[in-house]
């Protein structure tokens, strides 16, 4: 597989801890607002720049891809963004809690991406493939990495723990609690090195971005069209690549607006009637294993088990967990559908927990809530080697990467 070193850009020293933001598809244009609003060197004035703005103001609209350029520019122009001088790979650790993620920022092939070599396990949808070539040819730049997982290689591991054990050009505690830090990494023997050690990955697996990647093949492939290289920078894109084992993947929970008029009682008969066990337990809150599923109702807590041939589908999509609950209780006892489009359903990241549930459901804005056992790194890549799709809202990748810590131009 191929990773290419790139000139990265980053924030000027002192403002290392400031320029970094959330991506723009974890906050919304009014918590971006907020955020920049004693920050004026955010990096959101980039991703959200529909915050300089009038609100109200689309954010497909011409002139919020036309400000994030502009904005960009002005960081650079303004000094705030700093060029590195020689092709670089970059080292990015996030520590969240106990859990520590390590991984190599590099810039992916393109060829690789539309070849299947870097695998995909969802579908996209064109409106929001279109947004990000809008604003990645605004930009002229790839700010948002794809996180793309390969699978665990000791040497390389080795090979980091000899960058890291050295100290980091960027380290900060953001307001999430969570710690980033940020290696450079242009010593031309240790680049070589990195190149040949990830040459000898077999293939590598998306496992969030996968919007950003589609969008980077389409930029590609217009800017070929209009006479680029195959090893232009346009050719490749910003990736932050993890180890497989090393990734952290938390449950995609669900919220129901309603029970399809049936009242409680008649809900949990039809529960139990659909194939799975019920019973009340504050295990429902972290349910202990797959086929086992939480459920708030009416302020109580249940732990539902599948029974044993709800987990033994002919295919790895079939055997996930959220393919069995929507599958043998959402759409045949609720009649929710699509979950990117019914309105009576909301997916909810783990990160937010089961106590977000049960408030939720304690307001009456919703019925009950529902949650997953996680999805593992494992079953995503079984899905995507076996060329198949992962149910929509299936996996919450955490922690996440902070915009604006490193980018590419093209």
């Amino acid at each position: 597989m191929i990773l290419k070193p790139f000139r990265g850009w980053r924030p000027a020293e002192e403002l290392s801890s400031r320029i970094p933001s959330y991506p723009y598809d974890v906050v919304g244009p009014d918590e971006a607002r907020e955020a920049v609003r004693d920050n004026p060197y955010s990096f959101l004035h980039v991703v959200r720049p529909e915050i300089d703005l009038p609100e109200g103001v689309s954010p497909y609209d011409d002139q919020v891809y036309a400000m994030a350029g502009v904005n960009l520019r002005g960081m650079q122009d303004r000094g705030w963004l700093v060029q590195d001088e020689a092709p670089s790979f970059y080292i990015y650790r996030m520590t969240m809690g106990a859990h520590v993620q390590t991984g190599l920022v590099g810039a992916a092939s393109v060829a690789e991406y539309d070849d299947g070599r870097i695998r995909k396990h969802e579908h996209t949808l064109p409106k929001k493939e279109d947004d990000r070539v809008r604003h990645m040819e605004a930009l002229s730049a790839q700010v948002g990495p794809v996180l793309v997982a390969y699978p665990d290689n000791p040497e390389m591991d080795h090979l980091v723990n000899e960058i890291t054990a050295g100290a980091p050009a960027t380290d900060f505690v953001a307001s999430d609690g969570i710690r980033h830090q940020l290696w450079h990494v242009d010593d031309g023997s240790l680049v070589d090195r990195i190149e040949k050690l990830y040459a000898c990955v077999p293939g590598s697996y998306i496992a969030d971005g996968h919007h950003r990647a589609a969008a980077s093949s389409r930029v590609a492939a217009a800017r070929r069209e209009l006479g680029e290289g195959p090893e232009s920078a346009s050719q490749y894109f910003l990736t932050i690549q993890f180890p497989a084992g090393r990734m952290q993947v938390l449950e995609y929970n669900r919220l129901v607006r309603d029970l399809g008029g049936l009242d409680a009682g008649g809900f949990r008969r039809r529960v139990v009637e659909a194939g799975f066990s019920l019973k009340r337990s504050e295990a429902g809150r972290k349910p202990p294993g797959r086929g086992c599923f939480g459920l708030i109702l009416e302020g109580v807590w249940y732990l539902l088990q599948a029974s044993p041939d709800m987990v033994n589908g002919t295919g790895p999509v079939d055997l996930l967990d959220v393919s069995i609950l929507t599958e043998h209780l959402l759409k045949p006892v609720l009649g929710i559908g699509d979950p990117r489009s019914d309105p009576r359903l909301e997916c909810v990241g783990g990160i937010r927990g089961a106590d977000y549930l049960e408030r939720q459901v304690s307001t009456g804005r919703f019925a009950a809530g529902f949650v997953l056992y996680p999805t593992s790194i494992q079953e995503v890549m079984a899905v995507a080697d076996a060329g198949e799709v992962m149910p929509p809202k299936s996996t919450w990748f955490e922690p996440k990467a902070r915009s604006g810590m490193v980018f590419r131009e093209i």
